[in-house]
């Protein structure tokens, strides 16, 4: 992923970076986390399902965990108007990365190319076993849980499967986060959308942006501990708020 391509001065567009959080996907159906209504605060004993402990020493929230993949809403949601609008505003010829903190893949299958999506925390949609590190997708795991195994383990070496996404208890991979600093070092425009900027390291993103001297833009229903920083704070719905937001970056 380059971030080549941000001198306005030669006649070039700047670099607009987005780091989008769960609250950009609300609006496909995915739950967000940590807002009011979020899921942790909704049943907190959920976030065990998603913690790399008790995971792995736990059959039963293995099991548990399956379920929430099988019957959950993110293999099955489609992007909203939101992620179309980065689409939109990439294809307008101004440079774009999308630096995101979820794992539902919707930023490319609207259609932002691969190469320009940073998945900080993995991805809902592929599988990875914990023992030989054998990647494959999770939809044909799911057909296994589907068939009637509970807990499938790896085909090539037993191992215990998990989603290839960082579980709570897990670190980011220091390749993509160095990635992303370098991102947020270079963008002139940095946006945080649907994100409180309270998980670390990828909340530091929005700091690290402003200081060095990018344009912070907050878009999110809630307060972020960020916001002193921003030079404009949107409180209002994102799926209306952002598409005008991109809107007014791509006409200049």
């Amino acid at each position: 992923m380059s971030t080549d391509g941000t001198d306005a001065a030669n006649g070039r567009k700047p670099l607009v970076a987005i780091l989008s959080g769960a609250g950009i996907s609300t609006d496909s159906g995915i739950p967000d986390y940590r807002g009011p209504d979020g899921v942790w605060r909704k049943d907190p004993d959920a976030e065990k399902l998603v913690t790399y402990a008790y995971y792995m020493s736990d059959p039963e929230i293995r099991r548990r965990s399956w379920q929430m993949r099988l019957n959950g809403p993110a293999l099955r949601a489609r992007p909203n108007a939101a992620h179309e609008a980065v689409v939109r505003l990439e294809r307008s010829g101004v440079p774009v990365r999308v630096i995101t903190q979820n794992v539902d893949g919707l930023h490319q299958m609207a259609g932002m190319p691969d190469r320009k999506v940073l998945e900080l925390h993995g991805t809902a949609r592929a599988v990875v076993c914990t023992g030989c590190h054998a990647r494959s997708e999770m939809a044909k795991a799911l057909e296994r849980v589907r068939a009637g195994v509970p807990d499938p383990a790896c085909d090539r070496c037993g191992g215990i499967l998990k989603s290839a996404t960082v579980m709570f208890g897990e670190a980011l991979d220091p390749m993509v986060l160095a990635e992303a600093v370098a991102i947020a070092k270079a963008c002139e425009v940095f946006i945080a959308v649907g994100t409180s900027l309270q998980v670390q390291p990828a909340a530091s993103l929005a700091g690290i942006a402003a200081e060095h001297g990018a344009r912070l833009v907050i878009v999110n229903a809630e307060p972020t501990p960020y916001d002193p920083l921003a030079e404009r704070v949107i409180r209002e719905p994102i799926g209306r708020a952002l598409p005008a937001l991109l809107e007014e970056l791509a006409e200049g």
